[in-house]
């Protein structure tokens, strides 16, 4: 009996076109004339492009001036709880021990300024 394979949802759809956008562009752009197209398109569409965005700009920043302040108090809040500068004085004491263990900074002393 032959295997089914169930149709793509919309996720793996779009999921495949960014890998493969991602992954050609590159490649497109290595291509001789890839400038010129590219800067010919770039006339053609642009303008459309501005016209366009304007309809995003104003809710976007009224989401972002409302979403703001809710989220920096939730990130000051994060920042009191979470324990740096223990964390970054045991990430020191470790990588200074992991050198003293190698035998210190032979060799790997910075130059000395005159």
């Amino acid at each position: 009996m032959p295997v089914r394979i169930p149709a793509a949802r919309s996720t793996e759809l779009f999921t495949f076109a960014g890998a493969g956008a991602f992954v050609l562009a590159p490649l497109y752009m290595l291509m001789p004339g890839a400038t010129e197209r590219m800067a010919t398109q770039t006339a053609r569409w642009a303008p459309r492009w501005e016209r366009n965005i304007s309809y995003f700009t104003a809710p976007v920043e009224r989401t972002t001036q409302r979403i703001a302040p809710p989220v920096e108090r939730t990130v000051k809040r994060i920042d009191s709880r979470l324990p740096l500068d223990r964390v970054a004085r045991g990430v020191d004491s470790r990588i200074r021990r992991g050198i003293d263990r190698a035998g210190g900074f032979v060799g790997w002393a910075p130059p000395r300024r005159a």
